[in-house]
């Protein structure tokens, strides 16, 4: 057991300079000291956007650099742990040892896997929209539970999960939602469930327990800043608005405050019902329109690409991208990336940690053909 922790302490050690390497630490840490000072200025919150920028920026570093540092201070402590336990032969403090490193290990994979997100929008948040596929309450019922799914998902990777618009089913589960995920890489951890999600199972609604097929898809966008300038002529756009429905205070639900912006010339559309006013329901509905009309265009340009490439990546939006089997077996598979599980609980109530590391490991690898 000794020599086995030695081993993997050494190991990690190196696995970490190498990612202090990749990060460029030395870097990022006069870089937040920089961003220290600019946060300190008397003026800094005169232009309140470029702040909330700044903000958002010193939030990706400090994350870098304090997960570096805590790996590099907490490695170093286990490995005065391992070496009490040998020169002791204490089998106690080995196992303690044994433990703070797999503890450890876990910590050093989940920051090897930020090297995976590079992309020009991963740092963002994610706003993610789910909509019920054909099939009335079955497919609104796993429409709710995928939005389950997701926003436990959220609260397991210490997200801060905003909702924007859901829309109830006529009997049960919901018609559709959109909300955001804010935090670190929040896109660039959930581009891969972008796609439609397929569930087999014995329905709860049927009284003669047949087995039924249902389908949501799942679309992610980042949540870009005013920076990136989208152009969106008024002349294109079709807004109705409507009486929000769902929990609400007296106000919200007795005014026309809810509101659908349609984009005519792609077919987009968006709604919000969840602000308690029309204009601040038109604001978000708005923010989400940007946000999806600047991924089309993202999605356009990478189509391109792969098409003098010819090499397609099968992640288009439509694609059944993962099933869901709860009968006649269980099991729950990727098909893009071939993994599965059969332990479906867990995933269904937001471990999706593995499905994520498994796209984000084929993404990569097709990345590297296409260039």
């Amino acid at each position: 057991m000794f020599t086995e922790n030695r081993g993997k302490i050494e190991d990690l050690k190196k696995r970490l300079g190498v990612l202090e390497g990749y990060f460029n630490l030395p870097a990022k840490r006069t870089h937040l000291e920089e961003l220290d000072k600019v946060m300190g200025a008397s003026d800094f919150w005169d232009d309140s956007e470029n702040a909330q920028r700044t903000l958002k920026e010193r939030a990706l570093v400090k994350d870098v650099v304090e997960s570096c540092e805590g790996l590099r201070s907490e490695l170093e402590d286990t490995e005065v742990l391992a070496e009490l336990s040998a020169e002791e032969s204490d089998e106690e403090v080995g196992l303690e040892a044994q433990a703070k490193i797999k503890e450890i290990e876990l910590r050093v994979e989940s920051l090897e896997f930020k090297r995976f997100l590079g992309g020009e929008n991963d740092e963002a948040n994610a706003i993610v929209s789910i909509n019920a596929g054909a099939g009335g309450t079955e497919a609104q019922d796993w429409a709710e539970m995928v939005l389950r799914m997701y926003t436990r998902y959220g609260e397991r990777g210490g997200f801060e999960v905003e909702m924007l618009d859901i829309q109830p089913g006529d009997e049960a589960g919901i018609k559709s939602a959109a909300f955001i995920v804010k935090g670190p890489y929040a896109c660039g951890y959930l581009q891969g469930e972008r796609g439609v999600h397929r569930l087999v199972r014995i329905s709860p609604f049927d009284s003669n327990k047949r087995r039924h097929t249902s389908f949501c898809s799942v679309f992610v966008s980042p949540e870009i800043d005013d920076s990136i300038d989208v152009e969106i002529d008024e002349k294109d756009l079709r807004v109705d608005t409507f009486r929000a429905s769902g929990a609400g205070g007296q106000h919200v639900n007795k005014t026309d405050s809810a509101v659908r912006i349609t984009h005519i010339p792609t077919g987009l559309v968006v709604s919000c019902q969840n602000e308690r006013s029309q204009h601040q329901n038109r604001f978000t509905a708005m923010k989400i329109l940007r946000s999806r009309l600047y991924d089309l265009e993202v999605a356009r340009h990478k189509e391109k690409l792969e098409e003098i490439h010819a090499t397609k990546k099968d992640i288009a939006w439509g694609n059944q991208i993962r099933s869901y089997v709860l009968h006649p077996y269980r099991m729950i598979k990727d098909h893009r990336t071939g993994y599965e599980t059969g332990n479906v609980d867990p995933v269904l109530d937001g471990d999706l940690s593995e499905f994520i590391k498994s796209y984000l490991l084929y993404a990569s690898e097709d990345d590297k053909q296409i260039a």
